[in-house]
């Protein structure tokens, strides 16, 4: 099969802009399913980086208001959303990559597409000369430390949301919050894992390819950065996890 997978760099942008863009994507993904165009949606990352922000998955209840407010108060924002997993940090020197996919392209099995997401950052991290994996907890690890962050939502399989993996972010930020709901763990990055500065662009290329082989796509394209960010509406019948 011939699979094109798409590539559109973001920058660095807010965390309600790239909610906007994975929603427009994902509107085009289903309203195709419905009939509703003829024009066949484009499988696509979207690459970016975040300001400052704290994000919970489906089981925020357990983040009281007071908790959300001293987040705030250290200069990041905080965000509410609906995929799988518990609090985790996004911000600038870390790569965040939103597969907006049609797992009818590939295997409709979230099972087996989270699996592929967590072999396509090994592979990243082996090119670097990383030995990560997988283990109970969620993400992906280098040893008890996690390298990369996965919390994914599914609707008609349909994917949003994805991984975020630490290239040289301010490690600060995360020692405000437990990354992840799991206690006694640590967090690492590329550039503290080699000793040397990792930028985001140094791992783009990297990342894309390794997803590119992983989800065997036989073609890679890549887009300009401009993506119309309107709202739609949340779709129905849907699936959150988190790795």
């Amino acid at each position: 099969m011939n699979r094109v997978l798409y590539v559109r760099n973001l920058g660095r942008i807010s965390y309600s802009e790239g909610l906007r863009a994975q929603e427009q994507l994902q509107r085009q993904h289903l309203d195709g399913l419905a009939g509703k165009t003829s024009e066949p949606a484009k499988d696509t990352l979207l690459l970016c980086e975040h300001h400052p922000v704290y994000t919970t998955g489906h089981r925020a209840g357990q983040y009281s208001d007071s908790e959300e407010d001293r987040l705030k108060k250290l200069g990041a924002e905080f965000h509410r959303t609906n995929r799988g997993g518990l609090i985790t940090y996004h911000g600038p020197g870390q790569l965040v990559v939103y597969p907006v996919i049609n797992l009818a392209h590939f295997r409709k099995s979230m099972k087996w597409y989270i699996c592929q997401l967590e072999k396509s950052v090994i592979r990243t991290c082996q090119s670097f000369g990383i030995q990560a994996q997988t283990s109970p907890d969620t993400g992906v690890w280098v040893g008890d430390r996690k390298i990369c962050a996965v919390g994914v939502h599914g609707s008609r399989f349909i994917t949003t949301h994805g991984f975020a993996l630490n290239c040289n972010p301010d490690m600060t930020w995360f020692r405000h919050i437990v990354p992840c709901g799991i206690v006694g763990k640590g967090v690492t990055s590329l550039s503290m894992e080699l000793g040397h500065n990792v930028k985001i662009q140094d791992t783009i290329p990297t990342m894309v390819a390794s997803f590119a082989a992983q989800f065997d796509c036989s073609e890679v394209r890549h887009l300009d950065q401009n993506v119309p960010t309107g709202r739609n509406s949340e779709d129905e019948a849907s699936c959150s996890t988190a790795v």
